[in-house]
């Protein structure tokens, strides 16, 4: 399916203070526009990318193109002008992209120069799957939601919070149809095109996020920005970590393995769903970031655990991961029992820890053996797995 990029650039950013928008602002000699649109254009798996600009910034509009390549610029598109409100200027350019119908739209801010072409390859993946997706990076924070006097209303649970970025995909039609219905209601002011599809009563997925893709919004990001591009050269270091989960077989009708229900004669003894290959993997790669185990992060003492999906345990350790400046490169697992068999389920699973961790098809790897009837897997007691993830972490020279 084809995939079309719409990078909003509209905006004044008054935050940042007085001068060129936000957009148009330099880093280490580029502007934060021209930083957003290399990494589109180049990325090999989006088609056409199109600029929704202010009308009065033609000029810096054109600068910021200037010096790109003529391989780079075969795939932009003629800019569209935006409008008074955000939600205005996407829809102009989505109105902009009917002539090219585009399967799927990443809608992205100009001023997010960080992102990276992992996070478009999860949002295409996501938005193909999903039809609408936004990322979302785990909320750290404790969060209060306060009345008009600065008193608390009340405390949302961390656990189910997500900060939203930016790019979020969509089936085009769908994002289409949306801003058209928007547009006819007189609703303006929706501020991301996530909250737009809720609106519309699209289903939307959030799926993980990139936690330097940060919005560049006041003086003080400017500043970080700049830092960040002008610091020391850094290399990376690859790391290997190892992980292994057991649980034991009770009565029961499934199991959960690799984030797949699976059917079966017995159900496992645990405190969350007691998906081992889920388990083990994100052992594996808390060994790799030397951050503790599974139990380290999510406490079976702690009674909100009880029951809880194991896909939350692997998210969270690949969010550890980026968290970083990580990049998580291969998962390795072997399960270990004489039934039920992987091979039935095994491709349904690669997809599922693809989907949670970001990860290619191909950098997902499943395997299964017997102990030849020996040991409490032989015997049918129990159920094992055993993981190996592969990351990189950035290192600074010095």
């Amino acid at each position: 399916m084809s995939v079309a990029a719409l990078i909003v650039a509209a905006g004044r950013g008054s935050r940042v203070g007085e001068g060129v928008p936000k957009q148009y602002r330099l880093l280490d000699g580029q502007s934060v526009l021209t930083r957003t649109l290399r990494v589109f254009l180049a990325h090999p798996h989006v088609d056409r990318t199109i600029v929704v600009i202010h009308p009065d910034d033609l000029h810096l509009y054109r600068a910021s193109i200037d010096g790109l390549s003529p391989d780079l610029l075969r795939a932009l598109l003629p800019h569209a002008l935006g409008g008074e409100m955000r939600q205005d200027s996407v829809r102009e350019g989505v109105e902009a992209l009917t002539d090219a119908t585009p399967e799927i739209v990443l809608v992205h801010d100009a001023a997010r120069p960080f992102v990276v072409a992992s996070l478009i390859d999860r949002a295409i993946t996501a938005g193909r799957r999903w039809g609408a997706a936004v990322p979302g990076i785990v909320v750290t924070d404790t969060i209060k939601v306060v009345g008009k006097h600065g008193d608390v209303v009340s405390t949302p649970e961390r656990a189910n919070l997500r900060a939203i970025q930016t790019p979020q995909a969509f089936r085009f039609g769908d994002l289409l149809d949306a801003h058209r219905k928007a547009a006819a209601s007189g609703l303006h002011s929706f501020t991301d095109d996530g909250a737009l599809a809720e609106w519309a009563e699209l289903p939307v997925h959030v799926f993980e996020g990139q936690p330097d893709n940060v919005k560049l919004t006041d003086p003080t990001d400017f500043n970080e920005a700049e830092r960040r591009l002008k610091g020391h050269p850094m290399t990376y270091v690859t790391r290997l970590g190892t992980g292994f989960d057991v649980h034991a077989f009770t009565e029961g009708d499934h199991i959960w393995l690799g984030g797949i229900k699976v059917p079966h004669d017995q159900g496992v003894l645990a405190h969350s769903d007691g998906d081992v290959i889920l388990h083990a993997m994100t052992d594996a790669i808390l060994g790799a970031l030397a951050d503790g185990d599974i139990g380290t992060h999510f406490p079976p003492s702690d009674p909100q655990w009880r029951g809880a999906s194991s896909d939350r345990f692997l998210a969270h350790a690949v969010y550890l991961v980026r968290k970083r400046g990580g990049v998580l490169d291969h998962l390795d697992a072997t399960l270990l029992c004489e039934k039920p068999r992987l091979g039935p389920h095994r491709e349904a699973m690669r997809e599922r820890i693809a989907e949670i961790t970001g990860l290619r098809l191909d950098q997902v790897s499943l395997k299964a053996t017997t102990t030849e009837k020996l040991g409490f897997t032989g015997r049918s007691e129990g159920i094992a797995a055993q993981a190996a993830a592969t990351i990189r972490l950035p290192e600074m020279k010095v």
